[in-house]
């Protein structure tokens, strides 16, 4: 409804006739005070129509009572005018024809809306309406004696008889039939239902760039490690002695620490042991898919499912790198293919610890977006949000828990860049005299992050200590070293698991004093797109030179002692850096120079990506633009075509039956590095305790073992494994060939106090 007066939401019709011409005159003869004028009653009509032309015809009308109708008209024009802005177009329609039909009835009705345009065109249309109805002008609401008490409020008595004008043109009025336009109106969209809006919300996560990314990421694994989930229960890629020994590991660390996590590194082989579970990488992270499942066939199902999800978390985290420094999606796409599936890392295929190598590039990148720093746009405060730098922290602690191979470098990494950013945050403040953006929050989730990533380290370096203090001779020499330290013609030679360069490199690979961990092709593919970044990308001038220093830093520490015998480069860093001297093979660091040629190539594709947009944009029409958009594709598709590999994937020796009902302590027979390991991952059913063991090195005892059971089953070996406790020897018929024991697996033991068993193809002795 209008208001008769601001703020009190009713309406007084406007008299007409000769009411009308009256009521003026006989309120202000007795002394009655006036409502004050507003903009709608004292503009003029004329300017008012300028302002806001009328939409469907006249919107004044025609009044036939001299001036009084017209200033009936003008305000009308104006309470018109005002709901057009307010009701929009329908009501004013209808106004303007109640207006034209009443028009010989002594005038148009009007109400004195507000400058806010509320209701005022219907209500004045139903006032009128009731005027039409009763005939006369004494319906309209106004009394002969409009003269108030002496003592009353003309305000409230103005608006007393405003609203019972109101109500009784209201109860009068005839019903308003639909308008004229109504028909065209939009519907109005109805309100989704809950379910609706749950699937928008699925919708919209599902076509999200981190989705998709990581779908991609993980259906590009499976293609590129097939067949490796074609038969997940009974073959392992590469080979079937070190995956053996990694199913172990998994299987053990999830198995004891829910049933008794205090004996964690006491691990049931290499009996009797201490710190057993310590003589290798461990890869302890994957200790929850270990909790699952139990028994050799579910250990070696969980290896392989680890193996493609290694795979898949390295490409979506170098893709996420990429992306957070400033590249495109499809020059984020090129490095993270790149990291994963560079021709050298197929000649690791066997070494999970090895391709775990997915939360380096992962915790880097949710730490630079903690910080709000990206090489292409350098530091940006307002994007600062300490919640990602504490997950990068806890994704970098989980990466270093994989085992210190990888996670060593990274450690020192992280800890140099601390120092660096540190050093620059201070020259800064010292330069410019101004205090850099940091906050405290920030500090206060580096400092806690930093320290759960340290205290991860503390206690997985612990037992690593108790090891070399136990054994000192596992420790590695720098003559240990230097077998391992590949030349210079590695970097450009591909393992024999490269489907495109293997044959060719077979006479380079030949050359090479240990060529599974000297072969480091990162691809050529790789080497040029990175090569064309130095000149064309999106990165600055002085990231892509210090970009390729880093390249060429890399290289040289991967070389170990073949760069001028690692004097000035490798050397120090084993002399002077805790725990890098248990580190054997320097080329391993290549995974660092991969990543950074990654980067290098990521803001060329960029760069090109970029300008082909341009092109396409400034094309009329625009074709070929969508095979110029395909062309940038070609990248992506050249990297992952290197990457190709013919991994062999072996048959898993099966666990002999003997194996299954066995009391521990027992020795398996013949026993060496190899078949060890096979015997760790027979041993997941149960985890029997067992002499056997496979690692980065042979404990003393376990060499005396073998040596003396050569001559089993006599009594000096008899009483030698009785005093370390064994009490079952199983001997496996189908290994003995060329052996000791080919002749003495069937002589008779009776003489010697212990009994013998046939279990399937074994020899089952108990002691």
């Amino acid at each position: 409804m209008t208001s008769g007066q601001p703020g009190t939401g009713n309406a007084r019709p406007t008299p007409t006739g000769a009411a009308g011409e009256s009521q003026p005159a006989t309120t202000a003869a007795a002394g009655t005070p006036t409502q004050p004028a507003r903009t709608s009653d004292t503009a003029p009509a004329g300017t008012i129509a300028d302002q806001s032309p009328p939409v469907g015809g006249d919107t004044t009308g025609a009044t036939p009572n001299g001036d009084a109708g017209a200033d009936r008209a003008t305000s009308g024009a104006a309470s018109k005018d005002t709901a057009r802005h307010g009701d929009k177009q329908g009501n004013a329609a209808k106004k303007d024809d109640a207006a034209k039909k009443d028009a010989g009835q002594g005038g148009t009705a009007t109400s004195d809306s507000t400058a806010t345009g509320t209701d005022a065109s219907e209500n004045s249309g139903t006032v009128d309406g009731a005027a039409r109805d009763s005939g006369t002008t004494k319906d309209s609401g106004t009394t002969k004696d409009s003269k108030p008490a002496k003592d009353s409020d003309p305000a409230k008595d103005v608006k007393a008889d405003g609203a019972d004008a109101t109500d009784k043109a209201d109860s009068e009025a005839k019903p308003v039939g639909p308008e004229r336009w109504e028909a065209f109106a939009s519907a109005p969209e109805p309100r989704p239902s809950i379910f609706s809006r749950a699937g928008r919300a699925v919708g919209r996560f599902l076509i999200h760039e981190w989705t998709l990314a990581a779908l991609g990421a993980l259906a590009l694994a499976v293609l590129m490690t097939w067949p490796t989930l074609r038969y997940p229960r009974y073959t392992l890629p590469q080979d079937y002695w070190d995956p053996s020994l990694q199913a172990w590991q998994m299987a053990w660390s999830g198995h004891i620490l829910l049933a008794e996590p205090a004996r964690l590194w006491q691990s049931n082989t290499f009996f009797p042991e201490l710190w057993s579970f310590a003589f290798s990488d461990t890869l302890l992270g994957y200790a929850p898919a270990g909790m699952l499942g139990s028994g050799p066939e579910d250990a070696v199902l969980r290896y392989n499912i680890m193996f493609v999800l290694a795979h898949a978390l390295a490409t979506l985290g170098a893709y996420a790198l990429a992306r957070q420094l400033g590249a495109g999606r499809i020059g984020g796409a090129v490095a993270g293919v790149s990291y994963t599936y560079a021709p050298w890392l197929l000649a690791q295929a066997g070494h999970l610890h090895v391709l775990s190598n997915g939360g380096i590039p992962l915790a880097l990148a949710m730490l630079a977006r903690g910080h709000g720093w990206s090489l292409r746009h350098g530091y940006r405060p307002e994007r600062r949000h300490d919640g990602w730098v504490y997950a990068g922290w806890l994704v970098a602690a989980w990466q270093l828990s994989l085992g210190f191979g990888i996670g060593l470098p990274f450690a020192y990494f992280l800890a140099g860049a601390v120092l660096v950013t540190a050093v620059l945050f201070f020259a800064r403040r010292l330069r410019t005299g101004q205090a850099v953006p940091f906050g405290r929050r920030l500090f206060a989730a580096d400092v806690l992050g930093g320290v759960l990533f340290a205290g991860v380290g503390l206690l997985m370096a612990f037992p690593f200590f108790k090891v070399t203090e136990l054994h000192p001779y596992a420790e590695r020499t720098i003559g240990d070293i230097s077998l391992f330290s590949p030349p210079a013609s590695g970097f450009v030679t591909a393992p024999g698991e490269s489907r495109i360069w293997g044959g060719l490199h077979e006479g380079a690979r030949a050359a090479l004093p240990w060529h599974p961990e000297m072969t480091l092709l990162p691809g050529f593919v790789l080497y040029a797109l990175a090569a064309g970044g130095l000149f064309f990308s999106v990165w600055r001038l002085r990231h892509r030179l210090l970009l390729l220093a880093g390249v060429l830093l890399t290289m040289v520490f991967a070389m170990g002692t073949r760069f001028f015998d690692g004097t000035f480069t490798y050397v120090p860093l084993f002399e002077h850096l805790p725990g890098w001297s248990a580190l054997r093979t320097p080329g391993r660091l290549m995974l660092w120079t991969t990543l950074l040629l990654g980067l290098l190539a990521a803001g060329a594709v960029t760069a090109l990506t970029d300008r082909v947009r341009e092109l396409t944009a400034q094309r009329i029409p625009s074709w070929p633009g969508p095979w110029l958009r395909m062309a940038t594709l070609l990248p992506l598709l050249l990297v992952t075509v290197e990457g190709l590999n013919t991994t062999p994937h072996p048959v898993v020796p099966t666990q002999p039956a003997a194996m299954r009902s066995a009391e521990g302590p027992l020795l398996v027979l013949p026993s060496n590095q190899s078949l060890d390991q096979h015997v760790m991952l027979w041993s997941t059913s149960g985890f029997p305790d067992v002499v056997n063991g496979g690692s980065g090195f042979t404990p003393r005892q376990l060499d005396d073992v073998r040596r003396v059971s050569q001559s089993f089953p006599d009594q000096t070996s008899i009483e030698y494994l009785r005093t370390l406790g064994v009490r079952t020897v199983v001997l496996l018929r189908g290994q003995v060939a060329g052996t000791p024991w080919e002749i003495t697996i069937d002589a008779p033991v009776e003489s010697l106090g212990i009994s013998r068993q046939e279990v399937g193809e074994a020899v089952v002795y108990r002691l």
